[in-house]
C-alpha cells in the first residue's frame, strides 16, 4: 500500500549526553544540535518505521540525486518552555502542511501526518532538558527531507529521507539592519518555486547578499523579476512596510514564501484594528513615503528573529534612513507574538499547542 503508515518509532537512545558541553548563555545559531534526531526512510513507494536515533553524520551514496538535482526541502520552527516548565509549539499545522506543499513543487513524496506529529512530539519529550525556559530561549526544529537514490540521471528520485533535528536558540537579535533594494537579482520568478522551502532557493541568495554587503548593506529587499518594480521579500524574510499608521505587505503567491510568522502578524494587527493592506506594493511608493516622511518603519517577520527592524535601505545609488519610531509596530507585534508562544498571555487564535 503506498505511504502505508506503521504505527510504531523504534528509539534507540544516545550512550551519553553532549548537554554538559553545552554553555546555553553563549549559543551561536544553528551551531549545537541535540542528542537525537528523527529519521525515516522511503523506499519501494512507501515510507518505511520512522526512528529516533543518537544524533550523528549520514552516509549517502556520492551519486544521492539530492546532491546533483536539488530534490531538498526543509522547515523552521520552535519549541518554547514556559515558567512552569510546560512545553509548546507555535502552529506546527502550517509548517507540516508547507513542507509537504514544498515536497509536492518538488517532485517528492509527501510525508504522513501520524509520523510528523508522533514523530516530533516523541522527540521533544526526549529532548525536553535541551529547551530551557526564559523570554527568548528555544529550540530550534529543523525538519527537512533530501532525495538519497543512487543515481545521476536526470528525473525525480524514487528514494528519499526525511528527518528532524534540533539546536537550542536564544533570543535571536543582531541589530536594525541596513537593506538594498535589488534592481538587477531576484529570489524567485513566475512560475517557479519561490513559495517553495526548496534548498536551492537560498543557496541562489547568497551572491547578490554578499554584493550587497560589499555596498554596505546587510541584506536585500526582492524584487519581482519581471519588472523590479514590486517589492516582494526582505532576505529570507516576509516583509513589513508601515506607511503613517497603515501596514503594506504583498501577496503571497508563488513567488512570495507563506510564512507562518507573516499570516500571525497580519492576523494580530487585524484585530487589534490596524489596517493591513495586503497588495503589490511598488518600490516607487516606498521611496516616495521615505522621502515624504510617511515612511515610519519597515521590518521583516520570520521564525528565527520573529521581528527584525529596517533602519535604512539603499536604492539607485541613494540611501534612506528611517526614523525610530518610539511606540513601534514592530516591537510590539514581537512582544504579543512571543507573549503566545511562551504562554505569558492568552492565546485567543489556538495557535499554541502543549507538547
Amino acid at each position: 500500500m503506498k505511504n502505508a503508515v506503521p504505527q510504531a518509532i523504534e528509539i534507540t537512545r544516545a550512550s551519553t549526553s553532549k548537554i554538559g558541553q553545552v554553555d546555553f548563555e553563549n549559543l551561536n545559531f544553528g551551531k549545537v544540535f541535540t542528542d537525537h534526531m528523527f529519521v525515516c526512510d522511503y523506499v519501494n513507494g512507501v515510507w518505511q518505521t520512522p526512528k529516533i536515533v543518537p544524533y550523528g553524520p549520514l552516509t549517502m551514496d556520492p551519486s544521492a540525486r539530492v546532491f546533483h538535482y536539488g530534490q531538498a526541502v526543509f522547515e523552521g520552527m520552535k519549541a518554547y518552555k514556559d515558567d512552569k516548565g510546560d512545553t509548546f509549539l507555535f502552529r506546527p499545522d502550517e509548517n507540516f502542511k508547507r513542507i509537504n506543499k514544498s515536497s509536492a513543487r518538488l517532485a517528492m513524496p509527501e510525508f504522513p501526518e501520524e509520523f510528523f506529529f508522533e514523530g516530533l512530539n516523541t522527540l521533544l519529550k526526549l529532548e525536553n532538558d535541551w529547551i530551557k525556559p526564559g523570554f527568548g530561549n528555544s529550540l530550534y526544529i529543523r525538519p527537512f527531507s533530501i532525495a538519497t537514490q543512487a543515481s545521476v540521471s536526470a528525473s525525480e528520485a524514487d528514494e528519499y529521507k526525511f528527518l528532524i533535528i534540533c539546536s537550542p536558540a536564544q533570543s535571536y537579535y543582531s541589530g536594525d539592519v541596513s537593506v538594498l533594494i535589488a534592481e538587477e537579482y531576484s529570489r524567485s520568478a513566475s512560475g517557479g518555486i519561490g513559495y517553495a522551502k526548496a534548498a536551492g532557493n537560498y543557496a541562489a541568495q547568497f551572491y547578490p547578499t554578499n554584493l550587497a554587503k560589499q555596498e554596505g548593506y546587510q541584506q536585500i529587499i526582492w524584487t519581482d523579476s519581471n519588472t523590479h518594480e514590486f517589492v516582494e521579500e526582505a532576505g529570507t524574510m516576509n516583509v513589513f512596510f508601515r506607511i503613517n499608521d497603515t501596514l503594506l505587505t504583498a501577496p503571497t503567491s508563488d513567488r512570495i514564501l507563506d510564512g507562518v510568522t507573516r499570516k500571525s502578524l497580519i492576523a494580530i494587527a487585524e484585530k487589534e484594528g490596524i489596517t493591513v493592506d495586503v497588495r503589490p506594493v511598488k518600490v516607487s511608493e516606498i521611496v516616495e513615503a521615505a522621502k515624504n516622511g510617511s515612511l515610519k518603519e519597515v521590518f521583516g517577520a520570520g521564525t528565527a528573529a520573529v521581528v527584525s527592524p529596517v533602519k535604512a535601505f539603499g536604492y539607485k545609488g541613494e540611501h534612506y534612513e528611517i526614523e525610530k519610531q518610539e511606540n513601534s509596530y514592530a516591537s510590539h507585534f514581537k512582544d504579543a507574538l512571543m507573549n503566545i508562544q511562551y504562554n505569558k498571555s492568552e492565546d485567543p487564535f489556538g495557535w499554541r499547542v502543549k507538547v
